[in-house]
């Protein structure tokens, strides 16, 4: 069974032949552990890519997204990075006063990019693919106004809020659909929404404004024929009916942060795409306990698929621990 039937299968909850694998690492594990990143790499390769996205006029960007300093990405968001292998924090908004919302630039060059490249990778790989783009309103909007900025817009909803939610969303828009015409297998999207214990804002102001683009993005997948993905960090268990509502296919999430057990009525509903720990098992764990976590995983969220062997090598994380995720996922 190739690595795109054993994703689809997992995602029809249709008994894969294996849990399907996806590693995700920074430039962390490779400056750090080159070899153990090597030795997981070898040992398990992944059934998740993505494809190239070579673009016919480059974004414009600024640094080095990855090394200390300042970054400057496709928005003109500037970051600030102070370790080596990791990504940095938006400190300075691009727009303090709402006079500044039309200095905000949309990576419109990202738009254009080589379709051809993308389906001949897809045609070559017996791979799952996954879109190389990813809309984040929730994210973006903190990286153009700033944190605290944007909280208090979400109350006061100022007029240059909905524009700029609105110029966000319909770039995002117009950036998925076209990934959805090419021969991926699937798109995604995210936002971190979760604090420790709660949502950071509250389930039904999360419903009112960003649930309704969520929909957005999976029905233009769904209505292409795509599978659809998202990632969010933190304690979101408040929405995750309404992603199974919305017909997600899959979630990314900080299993551990909600507590499995909590999660296991929505085993069969909706595919968890990882992960184990990466809080505390993966930087602080014996390989005994990383292996009772895989298990404690696939024993309540498995319903003959329904999960996905994705696990993050990040800073704090121990090799011999992700070596363990992998190895341990292969026996169950």
């Amino acid at each position: 069974m190739d690595s795109r039937t054993l994703v689809k299968k997992a995602l029809e909850f249709d008994s894969p032949d294996r849990v399907p694998r996806h590693l995700w690492y920074l430039p962390y594990a490779e400056e750090n552990y080159p070899d153990g990143l090597a030795r997981i790499r070898h040992d398990f390769p992944d059934d998740i890519v993505n494809p190239p996205a070579n673009y016919k006029v480059p974004p414009k960007t600024e640094g080095d997204i990855y090394k200390p300093g300042r970054f400057v990405d496709e928005w003109g968001c500037i970051f600030e990075n102070r370790q080596s292998g990791i990504i940095g924090e938006v400190k300075e908004p691009l727009v303090k006063d709402w006079a500044d919302i039309d200095t905000v630039h949309l990576p419109v060059e990202m738009l254009d990019f080589d379709v051809d490249a993308v389906n001949s990778f897809c045609a070559e790989s017996d791979k799952f693919v996954i879109g190389s783009c990813c809309p984040r309103p929730f994210e973006r909007l903190q990286f153009i106004r700033g944190s605290e900025n944007i909280y208090y817009d979400l109350i006061d909803r100022p007029e240059g809020f909905t524009e700029l939610l609105k110029r966000i969303h319909a770039f995002y828009i117009d950036e998925f659909e076209r990934w959805a015409k090419t021969d991926v297998d699937a798109l995604n999207f995210m936002d971190d929404w979760g604090a420790q214990q709660s949502l950071l804002i509250s389930p039904v102001m999360w419903r009112e404004l960003f649930k309704p683009l969520y929909k957005d993005y999976i029905d233009i997948a769904h209505d292409h024929g795509k599978y659809i993905f998202m990632h969010s960090d933190g304690y979101i268990i408040d929405i995750i009916p309404d992603l199974i509502e919305l017909g997600l296919d899959a979630v990314n999430s900080q299993l551990f942060c909600m507590g499995v057990e909590n999660l296991q009525q929505f085993a069969g509903k909706i595919t968890f795409w990882g992960e184990i720990d990466r809080q505390h098992i993966l930087p602080g764990g014996t390989t005994d306990e990383v292996a009772a976590a895989v298990r404690g995983v696939a024993a309540n969220l498995n319903a003959n698929g329904g999960v996905i062997a994705q696990c993050e090598f990040g800073p704090g994380a121990k090799p011999e621990n992700v070596y363990t995720v992998f190895e341990t996922w292969n026996k169950v």
